[in-house]
This record gives structure tokens, C-alpha cells and sequence, in this order.
């Protein structure tokens, strides 16, 4: 590591090479994932390819805590093999935390539903959206409900108008909130959501070269070291009126983006509160699930699903063993 050598050390002829390592593409994860299921029993349905693409982002490190995590899943519920659902939990688990038992009433339940159905339909009809994998309502972590996406590659630069989609989709929680409840009980539960689309707005308009007024310059207000919030150097790089035009171009590119969002949900409201139905009655609905609802088929139930019963199916154990540490 440079940053514990001494610099003299690190002079021409020295310790003078540098060794960069990346985080592990899709086909390197494979081959660690192969690496950390050798003392572990394995299922017929396991489908590690698959795995591999549900984890970008992933260091070696993170791959064996996922396989951990699975394996400690298995144990609990006292099987011999870990199987493809024990480790997709894992990876739930170590992307967005346990799962929280907590007690929502049906109202609270139900805009839940509506806000990740509305992610979720936005989703399915934006061009250049990431797939989706499952939506659920089952509180993990901070966040009461989750749209989790499945790239269908590692991405290393991504497209303008991917990133538009992305700020429409973002908004798709909170436009289905006011179309459902009224503006006046629109919740905060999409706060993250407006903060991230704000962030790539802003990304795109200061950092990206992604503004058509702007164009491809990069603009800092700013340079110097920050102390109780004020820049010590006080070196500014960018103009009053250049500020005032990116907080425009800014607002432009979120207008736009709700907007589109908006018409898109008002014209398949109907598939808005069929998907949310389904969450209220499964919880958790996936893909394919969401494929049925948005070519208008009654979504299929999930595997081990009693119709007799409206509770999800018994074998999510490890709702209460998540809080054993």
C-alpha cells in the first residue's frame, strides 16, 4: 500500500510499480463464487451464474459472507443443502439489511404497496431501465419496501438517457402516492427517492457534460478546504449566473422526468393497483410475477403459495432468526 511507504521508498527504481485492483466483473465473480461453495452443499436448483449477475458490485469479501449468510439460513431452518432462496435472502440481507418485524396496519400497508408499484410500473415501460428482479414490502434495513433491479451486465458508463429513466422511475413511489392518497397525503417515505434524483440531475448537469445549455464543461462553486461549512480559500470557480442557469437546467431535467413518470402511471393506473394488490396479498412478487401484471394476466402465485391461507407462505422462518446475532 503507497500510502504506508515512506515517499522515498517510492521513487524510480524502487517500489515502483503499482498494482491496481479493480472489483470483480460478472465472470470473475463466477470463479469466486466457485472458490467459497467447495465446503458447502449445494442444491439442484442452485443457479450460481445467476448470482453472479445479482451481485455488481460485490468484492471477493462480500461473496463469502453472501455464501455465509446462505449456509447460516439453511442451518436455522435445519436443512442439508443450501438451496437457490436461501441465497437470494443472503444477498437481500447483505444489500439491504435483515428483515424488520414490524407491525403496519393495513392503510400504512397499503401505500407501501402503492409507492413500490409505482417504482416498479415505471420501470417496466421507461426505455433503457434496468430490469426488474422482485418487488416486496417487507421492511428491511431503513426502508419499509424495496424495487430491486437486475442488470442485465456490469455497466461502466452509462447512457443520458438511462440516467432520465432512472430520475422517472424514481419518482414513480411518489406520483403513485398522490394518485392514490391525494397530494395533501403524499407521505415522506420518498425522500431518498428525490434526494438520488436530485443527485443525478445535478450529476448530469455539473460533473457529466450532460446539459445542452451548459454543455460538456465541468462546474465547481467552489475549491478549498471546507470548514463549518464555509470554504476557507473561498476560490470561486463558477459565477452567479452560472449557478442560477444550473439550478435551472437542474429543475428542467427533474420536470421533465416527473412529468413523464406521471403520464406513463395515469395510463396503466389500472396495472398500478393490480401490482399493489398483489403485494398486499404476497408481500414479495417477482419478474415474472410483474411480467403477468403489465401484459395484463392475473400474476401468478409464488411457489408454495395455499390459496386457503392469505398469509404468505410458511417458510420465511427467518423473519425472527434475522435478530440473532
Amino acid at each position: 500500500r503507497p500510502d504506508v511507504l515512506d515517499s522515498a521508498l517510492l521513487r524510480p527504481g524502487r517500489f515502483d510499480r503499482k498494482i491496481t485492483l479493480d472489483l470483480p466483473d460478472k465472470k470473475a465473480r463466477r470463479a469466486i463464487l466457485d472458490i467459497h461453495v467447495r465446503a458447502v452443499p449445494l442444491a439442484e436448483d442452485v443457479d450460481l451464474d445467476r448470482i453472479a449477475g445479482l451481485t455488481p458490485g460485490f468484492a471477493g469479501a462480500d461473496l463469502e459472507n453472501l455464501i455465509n449468510e446462505a449456509a447460516l439460513l439453511c442451518g436455522r431452518e435445519n436443512r442439508d443443502e443450501v438451496n437457490m432462496e436461501s441465497l437470494l435472502n443472503a444477498r437481500d440481507k447483505v444489500v439491504l439489511g435483515g428483515k424488520r418485524e414490524m407491525i403496519i396496519n393495513e392503510e400504512e400497508k397499503s401505500w407501501i404497496a402503492h409507492h413500490e408499484a409505482g417504482h416498479a410500473v415505471a420501470a417496466s415501460l421507461l426505455p433503457n431501465a434496468d430490469p426488474l428482479d422482485k418487488v416486496t414490502i417487507i421492511p428491511r434495513g431503513r426502508a419499509l419496501g424495496v424495487t430491486m433491479y437486475l442488470p442485465e451486465e456490469d455497466k461502466y458508463s452509462v447512457s443520458k438517457s438511462s440516467l432520465e429513466s432512472s430520475i422517472s422511475t424514481l419518482f414513480g413511489g411518489r406520483i403513485a402516492e398522490e394518485m392514490t392518497l391525494g397530494a395533501d397525503h403524499v407521505t415522506t417515505g420518498a425522500s431518498n427517492d428525490i434526494e438520488r434524483a436530485t443527485d443525478i440531475a445535478r450529476n448530469m448537469v455539473t460533473k457529466w457534460g450532460l446539459s445542452d445549455k451548459l454543455g460538456p464543461l465541468t462546474y465547481s462553486e467552489d475549491d478549498g478546504e471546507v470548514f463549518l461549512g464555509r470554504s476557507v480559500t473561498q476560490h470561486k470557480q463558477v459565477s452567479d449566473v452560472t449557478v442560477h442557469t444550473i439550478d435551472e437546467e437542474v429543475r428542467q431535467i427533474i420536470d421533465r422526468n416527473y412529468e413523464r413518470a406521471e403520464q406513463l402511471l395515469k395510463e396503466h393506473e389500472e396495472k398500478l393497483h393490480v401490482m399493489a394488490k398483489a403485494l398486499m396479498k404476497y408481500e414479495t412478487i417477482d419478474m415474472a410475477q410483474v411480467k403477468d401484471i403489465m401484459d395484463g394476466r392475473e400474476p401468478r402465485p409464488p411457489e408454495g403459495w395455499d390459496d386457503s391461507d392469505d398469509a404468505p407462505p410458511a417458510k420465511k422462518q427467518d423473519d425472527k432468526s434475522d435478530s440473532v446475532t
